[in-house]
């Protein structure tokens, strides 16, 4: 580029005359918000009006709210958190929320991390995180129904009972007839541990029977009909049969036709306190003991009649908190699974071939290579789950039953009870709610800082 002189030669090097920079001709440059602020403000004003609506206002009114009593007229100060703090249904309500806020986004954090990581060394990993995300697609209403189905005490109906009982009885017996006991006039005595005892001593030679009744039908339905025991020399004989005979036909304390056996029940020969004999009817009812068991009584151990196992209470008092959280873990394990997977497909290989290289087994690539790289997606899940926990309240609604649910409250379920349940005190609820914020904003606060830090790099 060249410029003219004086004497109309061009000099090269030398850049053509412009106005100056700041002069009258020059552009302003662009704000922020463009040329136009006030379009950007027509745009931007439906959100904000919105945000107002239903944030702001909401929690303004809550705080204000907080302030006045049950009927809204009177204002009381800081009483209602006062009587938030002093009520032992809140304090058992912040205490389940922090049982809460460790277990189940830990739990469920450190399964979806266990998930994805195997999931690397399968053929149908597909197939398998799809199983596991999918009862995300399920609602709370609708995951607290089933799993209040599952925890239910009967293992007829309850899958996490029959399971259980299913495995307890594959190492223990049950009782052959809970409920039964022998007739009244049989010539027994109940002892205080539910156990039978005869009245008479047994002797060698002459069976003693005993006649039992209140046997449910299912128990004796496929027994065989009972038989007379046969005296046998320097032996104790006898039978133990249900004595009733269908339209009542039969003949109290005698074995009548069509009369069924008691199999495997335990008898006991006592004397002095001691058992000096044991056995078990056979499949006829009959049983047998040693010469040593004459002159003792004849004993009918309370394990005969007992209750079956019935499994464990899952929502009863002390058990209900972790049986929800586990129905937590089910439905959020496969959102941890999935944001862990998509980490874990970004950390490079070669990292954990190198530490291979230098000897590293599994565990330690997994401790010292692969956790450390899924730091931050781990504290996105954790902080995710956080925020989502302090503000459940479906699936204890819906699990825990009425005589377990003050024992599973929590904040956001006391805020409603308060605010809508028989004792209105809608001053009281915003009072919790308030509360509930404050607890919440923390964890925001960490969460915020953690995306403006990751939006830096």
């Amino acid at each position: 580029m060249s410029t003219a002189t004086a004497d109309g030669a061009a000099t090269p090097g030398r850049a053509s005359s412009a106005p100056p920079a700041n002069g009258p001709s020059a552009k302003k440059p662009k704000s922020v918000m463009g040329t136009r602020p006030w379009l950007a403000a027509v745009f931007l004003l439906p959100a904000l009006v919105l945000l107002g609506a239903l944030v702001v206002y909401p929690i303004g009114y809550s705080v204000y709210r907080s302030l006045f009593d049950a009927s809204g007229n009177g204002f009381v100060g800081l009483d209602n958190y006062q009587e938030m703090f002093s009520d032992d249904a809140t304090k058992t309500a912040i205490k389940n929320n922090i049982i809460w806020l460790i277990l189940a986004p830990t739990v469920s954090t450190a399964l979806g991390l266990i998930f994805a990581v195997l999931t690397e060394r399968i053929r149908w990993a597909t197939a398998f995180k799809l199983v596991v995300f999918m009862p995300m697609a399920i609602s709370m209403l609708a995951a607290g129904i089933i799993f209040r189905l599952v925890y239910e005490q009967d293992p007829d109906k309850g899958v996490a009972n029959a399971m259980w009982v299913s495995v307890h009885d594959s190492f223990s017996e049950s009782p052959p007839f809970p409920g039964a006991h022998p007739r009244p006039a049989a010539g027994t005595t109940e002892s205080s541990s539910g156990a039978y005892t005869t009245n008479a001593t047994l002797k060698a030679g002459s069976p003693t029977s005993l006649p039992l009744v209140a046997a449910k039908r299912d128990d004796i339905s496929d027994a065989q009909d009972a038989k007379a025991a046969k005296p046998e020399a320097g032996k104790v004989t006898g039978t133990v049969w249900f004595d009733f005979t269908r339209g009542g036909l039969g003949k109290e304390g005698a074995i009548d036709k069509g009369e069924k056996a008691m199999a495997g029940l335990k008898v006991e020969a006592v004397k002095d306190g001691k058992v000096v004999g044991r056995a078990t009817t056979a499949a006829d009812g009959t049983y047998t003991l040693p010469a040593k068991a004459e002159g003792a009584q004849l004993r009918l151990p309370a394990w005969n009649f007992s209750e079956p196992y019935n499994g464990i209470d899952w929502l009863g008092p002390s058990l209900v908190t972790p049986a929800i959280i586990g129905s937590y873990v089910w439905i959020w394990a496969g959102f941890a699974m999935v944001l862990i997977a998509a980490g874990l497909a970004g950390v490079p290989r070669e990292l954990m071939e190198a530490a291979r290289m230098d000897g590293a087994n599994e565990w330690q690539v997994f401790r010292r290579v692969t956790v450390p790289m899924l730091a931050p997606v781990l504290s996105v899940v954790v902080v995710t789950l956080m925020i989502n926990v302090m503000k459940i309240f479906d699936l204890v609604y819906i699990i825990a039953p009425d005589p377990s649910k003050d024992d599973a409250n929590v904040l956001a379920l006391q805020l409603y009870q308060s605010s809508f349940g028989t004792d209105v005190n809608q001053g009281l609820g915003s009072a919790i709610a308030v509360l509930l914020l404050l607890l919440v904003m923390p964890i925001m606060i960490i969460n915020i800082r953690r995306i403006r830090r990751e939006s830096r790099r």
